[in-house]
Formats: structure tokens, C-alpha cells, sequence
């Protein structure tokens, strides 16, 4: 009896059945049953709807694809594209060009490019400048002394209007544009020091010159005059002020020389807005004349200034 005793007390006791054993691990399948298929069927879909994402995707890029040639092309050619649009606007609507005239916008523009020349001028292309001083003497030989002997030969040429040959010959006695040198030797990616201390220097002597190229070559017959004290001082004003005024602000400020040098084909492009104002506000103020010009004397007229700059 006593051994029977200790056996029930040392008999650990044993798992009572119950007529549903499997309760407890049914709910937890039944709860996996129905938690998993959603988790299949959540996959499932995203499978199946990922390669119609890529589609819509393949189609989106397809589009930046077929438009960032255009925007590249936009970029690399923006300053012939801004003078086309400026001519082309000119010839389409002259009242706001004519306006603009009026207001004096090429002084503001040109103003505007050489403050631009200022804030983009290193110090270090001004040292490559200098050690390039036999080309920019060639250059400015060409400009001052050469070129202005082609005159003669444009004076020749018999073409109608006659504005049109009095214009070009006049042109090859002038120094450096302004406007456009510097410009567009910012965007050749060319020595831009180079050209700023040419088309200074060559305006400046120029006052000194070109009265007596014109003169020599031009004013036979056809009574030009060249007003030298305006003209020193127009290009004080609009050349050499802007020009210091932004060299100044750029050496005044160091954060101001890195977001230039940073930027600078921003500021390139500014440059040519600049520029693209000039033949904008020129055309819109000579269109009643350049219609009446037939257009094969204007393509002749055309030809004869891409014949000088070769």
C-alpha cells in the first residue's frame, strides 16, 4: 500500500486527454491559414504588377531620353540660339525692340556684359594674359592695321542698297566689338583675359586710329565723322567702370569668386542674353528698311562679312 502510495506521489501525473487534443495548435494553423495567404497574395500582386511598372517606367525615361539630346543641344549652342531668337523676334514684333532702343538698353546690356567679364576675371588668366603678349600684339595688328585695308576692296563690290557696302567697309576699320568678343570667346572655351585686354586696348587706341583709317580709306565721298571725345567717353563708362566694378566685387568677396567659378556657365549664358539684346533691339528698329532690301543682296551682304572674319 505504502509503494503504491509513493508511486502515485512520484508518478509525475499524465497529460489529461481531452476529446479535442489538437485545439490549441488548430487555431494556431487555422490563424496561420488565414494570416499567410494574405502575405502570398500581397506578393503576388506586387509580382505581378511590377512589369507594368517597368513599362510605365521604360516609357517615362524613353520620354527624358528623347528630350535631354534637345536640352544638351539647347546648352551647348545657347548663344547662337539666343541671337536668332533676338533677330527673329526683332523681325516679328519691333514695337518692344524699338522701345527698348529708345530706353538706351544696349548701353545697360553692354554694362552688363563687362560686369559679367569683371566677376568671371581669375587673376591667374590674367598672368596667362600677359605671357601670351605676342598673340594679342598679332591680334591687335590685325584689328587696327590689316583689316582696315579691306575696306577698299569691299568699297569695290557693287551692290544695292549701297548702306550695305558703306556699312561692311566701315566695319573692317573698327576695333573690337564690345559686345561679342569676350562673349564668344567664353564660349570657344578660349582664353577670355585675352580677349578682354584686346578689346579694351583696341577700343582705347582705336579713339587714336580709326579717325585716321576712315578717313584714308572711307570718308573720300562719303563725309563719315567720328566723334572721338564721345566715344572716349562711351566706352569709359561702359567698358572700363563695369568692368573694374565687378573685378572689385569678386575680389571683395571669396564666397561670391566661388559661386562664380562654380557657376560659370550660368553666367556665360547671362552673357549672352546680354548680348542677344543688341541685334534684337537693332532689327526691331531697322525693319521697315531691311524689308525692302531683296533678300539675295541681303545673303550677298551676308556672305561678304563671313568672307572678312575668314
Amino acid at each position: 500500500m505504502a509503494g503504491t502510495i509513493q508511486s502515485l506521489i512520484l508518478t509525475p501525473p499524465s497529460i489529461v486527454t481531452s476529446p479535442f487534443p489538437c485545439r490549441k495548435t488548430c487555431c494556431l494553423f487555422s490563424r496561420s491559414l488565414r494570416i499567410n495567404p494574405p502575405r502570398r497574395s500581397i506578393s503576388t500582386l506586387i509580382i505581378s504588377r511590377k512589369p507594368s511598372d517597368e513599362i510605365h517606367g521604360s516609357d517615362l525615361a524613353n520620354g527624358l531620353n528623347w528630350t535631354k539630346p534637345l536640352m544638351n543641344f539647347a546648352s551647348n549652342n545657347f548663344l547662337p540660339l539666343a541671337l536668332t531668337s533676338g533677330v527673329a523676334f526683332g523681325l516679328v514684333n519691333p514695337t518692344l525692340g524699338c522701345l527698348a532702343d529708345k530706353c538706351n538698353l544696349s548701353k545697360f546690356s553692354t554694362f552688363g556684359i563687362f560686369v559679367v567679364s569683371g566677376l568671371t576675371l581669375r587673376s591667374d588668366a590674367i598672368g596667362a594674359a600677359v605671357k601670351a603678349w605676342p598673340v594679342g600684339l598679332f591680334g591687335l595688328s590685325s584689328i587696327l592695321f590689316f583689316t582696315p585695308y579691306f575696306s577698299r576692296i569691299i568699297l569695290l563690290i557693287p551692290l544695292q542698297p549701297q548702306e550695305f557696302v558703306t556699312g561692311l567697309a566701315i566695319f573692317s576699320c573698327m576695333p573690337t566689338t564690345l559686345s561679342s568678343a569676350v562673349a564668344l570667346t567664353q564660349l570657344a572655351g578660349g582664353n577670355s583675359a585675352l580677349a578682354l585686354a584686346m578689346t579694351v586696348l583696341s577700343n582705347l587706341l582705336g579713339i587714336l586710329i580709326i579717325p585716321f583709317s576712315i578717313s584714308k580709306f572711307i570718308a573720300v565721298g562719303v563725309g563719315v565723322y567720328v566723334p572721338t571725345a564721345q566715344l572716349l567717353k562711351s566706352l569709359v563708362l561702359t567698358l572700363l567702370v563695369p568692368l573694374i566694378l565687378g573685378k572689385v566685387l569678386r575680389e571683395s568677396s571669396r564666397g561670391l569668386a566661388n559661386f562664380v567659378d562654380h557657376n560659370r556657365r550660368l553666367f556665360s549664358k547671362i552673357n549672352a542674353v546680354f548680348l542677344s539684346l543688341v541685334p534684337w533691339m537693332q532689327v526691331s528698329r531697322s525693319r521697315s528698311l531691311l524689308i525692302m532690301v531683296k533678300p539675295a543682296a541681303f545673303i550677298v551682304a551676308i556672305g561678304m562679312g563671313i568672307k572678312l572674319y575668314l
